[in-house]
């Protein structure tokens, strides 16, 4: 099973946490408020009387499940082998935070995700009941109901402070006065025969139970009818994402860098002139209009005149309009297509054979181990490769040309690395080679140089000031050094980049 699935959206940090509320999984109703004492006796009674039936019927599943329950523990330990299991290890090693004690991240189970299913379902419908009103709305079905909302629309647009009134307006038309009715309904019109109907009374004591919201029961009509509209939401979502996809994917993940070019550009310019005339687009005007006219297309004899012009007048020309743009896009957005280009460098460390006097090839590395590098002081030996073939490009890199090539000006990377206590070669093969020198007091911070005391009278109490290095020449002329154990010289090739897939670690990290 692979671990990473490429440009996905998948939660891969710590799972969603669970918020605990209070231990009860269910509201408990009443039947309602009883004045007489008569009444709450029963009513103590016949809440005893079902929660005497429940936990029997609790037993006679436990004793009916007891075959089944082997199946699930099967079930449930070959879905473990499965599913990948999470590493707990790096939650348990933060320290407890104070949400701890009502926030927990459970990890995937199935009798966990089933029972959770089951719940969910049983109380989603309140979602697609006012799905189903919104469309409802949107489609004209009542027109007088889509021109109260546009009218409302209106008002908010023209005067946006409105828009704080509406959770209030809401909570007022929407819960407390249903609510109301609810618990005092008017009286039937069949008992008036002189008036033709009744006038409401606010006033007396409430004469029905308070509406309440609850879970549909399992198996029942509604537990389906609520699995067939997740069913139905389930695709209808995933259509909506596979086509915003489609629009929205080529055009601006430069896989036609033209066209993403164009977009990047054009984004940029807009975004500077709204930082500048933001302030004097009226706003209010353009949001009424596009509510309006958002609200009228769903009305059914636009849709349909709509739909008809965008048949025969729209889709014909979208070809050409098309091919105009990315004709356009084409002779206007240049892009360089040459690839990016880098030299790197290898240093050939030859080491000198005190048997025989000559030099022996060593290794290619990718530092010149001067003499006062790092880890030559340290002692430790040069790394690299002995064989120039094997000698591989960096990561995300290739080669750009066949061969190395000799670096003919040994001096200006020496100088560069600012490497001192070398002599270099200014011509034939451009060989570094280290020096030792005679000094006239010993010190340590030339390292491993052979440095011996000298007997010149005259310079008594004085001490050389040593050259940062010495071309071949002026060393051999003078005489004033010789040669130590390890030479170098530098070769460079031109690497360019190259195509790498995208990797499911890079997606995950």
């Amino acid at each position: 099973m692979d671990e990473f699935t490429v440009d996905a959206f998948v939660n891969r940090d710590e799972p969603i946490p669970v918020v605990r509320l209070e231990p009860q999984d269910d509201l408990a109703y009443s039947d309602g408020e009883d004045h007489s004492s008569e009444e709450r006796k029963r009513g103590v009674l016949k809440r005893h009387g079902k929660n005497l039936k429940e936990n029997l019927r609790k037993a006679q599943d436990k004793v009916s499940d007891r075959g089944s329950s082997v199946q699930d523990r099967l079930l449930e330990k070959l879905l473990q082998q499965v599913i990948p299991i999470e590493d707990q290890t790096a939650s348990r090693n933060h320290p407890p935070s104070p949400q701890s004690e009502f926030v927990t991240r459970p990890s995937f189970n199935i009798t966990t995700m089933s029972n959770n299913f089951r719940r969910f379902n049983a109380r989603i419908g309140v979602v697609f009941v006012f799905q189903a009103k919104i469309i409802r709305l949107l489609s004209w079905h009542k027109p007088t109901h889509t021109l109260s909302l546009l009218a409302t629309y209106t008002f908010v647009c023209l005067d946006p402070y409105l828009i704080t009134v509406l959770p209030l307006a809401l909570l007022l038309l929407g819960l407390l006065i249903p609510s109301f009715i609810a618990r005092h309904p008017a009286p039937p019109s069949t008992i008036s025969s002189n008036s033709t109907s009744t006038p409401y009374q606010t006033h007396g004591p409430a004469l029905a139970p308070a509406p309440t919201v609850k879970p549909v029961k399992e198996l029942s009509k509604d537990f389906f009818r609520n699995m067939r509209d997740l069913q139905n939401s389930m695709e209808d979502f995933s259509q909506v994402h596979d086509r915003i996809l489609h629009l929205l994917t080529p055009p601006t993940n430069f896989s036609n860098e033209p066209l993403s070019s164009f977009l990047f550009l054009s984004a940029f310019l807009i975004s500077l002139l709204m930082f500048i005339a933001s302030d004097l687009i009226p706003w209010r005007i353009f949001f009424l209009l596009s509510g309006w006219t958002t609200v009228a297309l769903g009305h059914p004899t636009i849709q349909r005149q709509f739909i008809h012009a965008h048949k025969h007048y729209i889709r014909p020309q979208e070809k050409v309009a098309k091919s105009y743009i990315n004709q356009w896009i084409s002779h206007d957005i240049i892009l360089d297509s040459a690839p990016q280009t880098r030299e790197v460098e290898i240093f050939e460390l030859q080491k000198l054979s005190h048997p025989t006097g000559e030099w022996e090839s060593w290794l290619f590395s990718s530092s010149p181990y001067d003499p006062l590098s790092e880890g030559r002081i340290r002692g430790e030996r040069p790394k690299g490769t002995r064989f120039f073939e094997d000698v591989r490009a960096p990561e995300g890199w290739e080669w750009s040309e066949k061969k190395w090539a000799l670096d003919l000006w040994s001096r200006e990377w020496v100088e560069e690395r600012i490497i001192t206590g070398v002599e270099v070669e200014t011509e034939g093969e451009r060989w570094v080679y280290d020096l030792r020198y005679e000094v006239e007091y010993d010190d340590s911070e030339y390292g491993d140089f052979d440095i011996t005391p000298r007997k010149d009278k005259d310079a008594k109490g004085k001490r050389r000031v040593l050259p940062s290095w010495e071309e071949g020449s002026d060393a051999e002329g003078e005489g004033r050094g010789r040669r130590g154990e390890w030479r170098r010289r530098r070769w460079v090739r031109m690497v360019k980049r190259k195509w790498q897939p995208r990797r499911g670690s890079d997606v995950g990290s």
